[in-house]
């Protein structure tokens, strides 16, 4: 409730409702390019079988050393790749310094003159 009143807010919120592209229409764009991709796959396919359309598609003979697209889906020389995005890890140097505490005990060798130490016994006192 303390934000409603804040200019900063009102942008901020607006920042996260900003999508140019509506959820429908994204669905559609990749339906539309899963059809394009299997439609050109197939087409490729029946090229690969059909000599004819293989033949045209290069202007009516087919070269000797021909490395088309139609040949090298013939010979399974199609390769995917699989996309290993590396995580972004960020590198932070953290020092740890051991800290060592020991301690001596070490009677003291002063003697105080009588009256100026402190009580033997806490009755004493």
């Amino acid at each position: 409730m303390a934000c409603l009143r804040h200019g900063v807010c009102y942008i901020a919120n607006d920042l996260q409702l900003v999508n140019p592209i509506n959820k429908r229409l994204r669905l559609r764009l990749h339906a539309a390019t899963a059809g394009l991709s299997l439609a050109v796959w197939l087409f490729m396919t029946v090229a690969e079988a059909y000599t004819p359309l293989h033949a045209w598609l290069h202007g009516g003979t087919i070269p000797d050393d021909d490395d088309c697209a139609v040949v090298a889906l013939a010979h399974g020389k199609v390769e995917t790749v699989v996309v290993a995005a590396p995580a972004v890890v960020p590198v932070v140097w953290v020092e740890i310094t051991p800290r060592i505490d020991f301690s001596i005990f070490r009677t003291a060798a002063v003697f105080l003159p009588d009256g100026r130490a402190p009580p033997v016994l806490p009755v004493v006192s």
